[in-house]
């Protein structure tokens, strides 16, 4: 079982920034993708920024430019760095562990609400 564990969200205002961390359990070495995803009130989940073992970088349309997702392996933990907050930008974002073998593990989530 592979815990995850994030922290970093509140409340900003539309033009602020915010860093999420997301501490988890297993060597991110181990992992095949590690990332954050969003879900918005009545919405699907959707992915915001992810890292795969091949040292690939992915982001969401909306956030390139904008968000950096990054990783201190001695510390196990996976930070989203979101800059220039937008309105659209408010969900509970989610921290995802995805290994070789196996279903993907989430976090319980942390609420990011930016207001206009």
């Amino acid at each position: 079982q592979v815990q995850l564990v994030e922290s970093g969200g509140g409340l900003v205002q539309t033009g602020e920034s915010l860093r999420l961390s997301c501490a988890i359990s297993r060597n991110i070495f181990s992992s095949r993708a590690v990332g954050w995803y969003r879900q918005a009130p009545g919405k699907q989940r959707d992915l915001v920024a992810t890292w795969t073992s091949s040292g690939s970088t992915n982001y969401a349309d909306s956030v390139k430019g904008r968000f950096a997702i990054s990783k201190d392996y001695a510390k196990n933990t996976v930070y989203l760095q979101m800059n220039s907050l937008k309105p659209e930008d408010t969900a509970v974002y989610y921290c995802n562990y995805r290994p070789f073998d196996g279903v993907d593990y989430w976090g319980k989530g942390t609420l990011v609400t930016v207001s206009s």
